[in-house]
């Protein structure tokens, strides 16, 4: 293990618990406990809990924090009740994404924002480098441990610990002190199924993952968070969303928001919105059985011109096939045309589908 990675405050509690270590950007992390079929079938149909003490959380506070957020991020800022959340972007001058987030509002004038882990150090440089003197922006993602509580059973879980409080809506984030101790919960995830994801002091996080295991929460790993993520068609920063790629070529646009006035990357999007895409990303999925489709693999027409390459890619164990994304040229991204993956010299049929590929039963709260 190399000593220049980063370590979560959870790490003995994941070595205690058994589970597989791995480095993921930069981080040494669980990829899986038991194994990933079973973790992903704890979410889809019962409760499981993962480790997200690697993402970032940053607090944004300050009388002109609303009016300056919306200069930084793609969508409307000022549209969120206090205690509310949204999905959002941090773009550059060019309309890519530096990151995807999600930006809560706590009250008038503070934000609290939880940022991807490879992006922590891009954020802050960006938010830094266009903060007015008004407004007061910090990082706090070392003073946190944070948990993600996911499945159908999440909220009855949480109900068993925490007896005197109620979860916030969907999107929600609330802010409450438990046995001393500051812990913010926001009602949102990245599985597509009901849960919440927990931050709490960095000193304490284990004793609160062992306290989630107890009431019913199996721990899960890296692995079933990304064909968890990938059945709901989620992008992930790095693979399927860059700082060379738009959110409108993502298929995002319903989380930018061209009304609201300017902000940082508006004139490409306008640019995008009125000329058109010439690229898109796609939902594939394979039209038989066939090998795990990964990123980075070729997709082709039927007659052998390649087109694109999987940005993800997962045997779907919800669907029992092979699904994956890609950025394919505007022609080809129609649903239903048929397509295929080079998967180490096999090509498998996949055809364009809509997202996302699995529907679950959660209708929110």
């Amino acid at each position: 293990m190399s000593d220049t990675l980063l370590h979560t405050p959870l790490e003995a509690a994941h070595i205690e618990l058994g589970a597989k270590m791995v480095p993921f950007g930069g981080w040494y992390m669980p990829v899986q406990y038991t194994s990933i079929l079973d973790e992903h079938a704890a979410v889809r149909n019962n409760c499981g809990v993962f480790d997200i003490s690697h993402m970032g959380q940053v607090v944004i506070e300050g009388e002109q924090a609303e009016f300056w957020l919306n200069k930084m991020l793609a969508n409307n800022v000022a549209v969120l009740p206090a205690g509310g959340g949204q999905y959002s972007f941090l773009l550059n001058e060019n309309g890519g994404v530096i990151d995807d987030l999600i930006i809560y509002r706590e009250s008038a004038t503070k934000f609290f924002a939880v940022i991807n882990a490879s992006r922590i150090k891009e954020d802050m440089a960006q938010l830094s480098t266009h903060l007015p003197t008004d407004v007061v922006l910090t990082n706090e993602s070392d003073l946190w441990a944070g948990l993600a509580v996911q499945g159908p059973q999440a909220s009855a879980v949480f109900a068993h610990i925490f007896p005197n409080v109620t979860l916030p809506p969907r999107n929600g984030i609330l802010r409450f002190m438990e046995q001393g101790q500051e812990l913010v919960v926001c009602r949102t995830g990245y599985t597509g199924e009901d849960g919440f994801e927990f931050f709490s002091p960095a000193e304490h996080g284990g004793t609160w993952m062992h306290t989630f295991i107890k009431h019913g929460a199996k721990p899960c790993g890296l692995g079933a968070r990304d064909s968890l993520r990938l059945e709901m068609g989620y992008p992930l920063n790095g693979n399927d969303l860059s700082e060379e790629l738009t959110p409108l070529e993502a298929g995002l646009g319903f989380f930018v928001d061209l009304n609201k006035g300017d902000f940082i990357g508006r004139d490409v999007l306008a640019r995008q919105k009125t000329d058109g895409i010439t690229r898109k990303l796609v939902g594939l999925q394979y039209n038989e059985k066939g090998a795990p489709p990964r990123a980075h693999y070729t997709v082709e027409t039927p007659s052998g011109e390649v087109i694109g390459e999987l940005s993800s890619g997962v045997h779907s164990p919800s669907l029992q096939t092979g699904i994956g994304m890609a950025y394919v040229p505007i022609a080809y991204s129609k649903l239903g045309t048929d397509l295929c993956i080079d998967v180490r010299g096999r090509k498998f049929s996949a055809k364009v589908v809509k997202k996302p590929f699995y529907k679950t039963a959660n209708k929110g709260a």
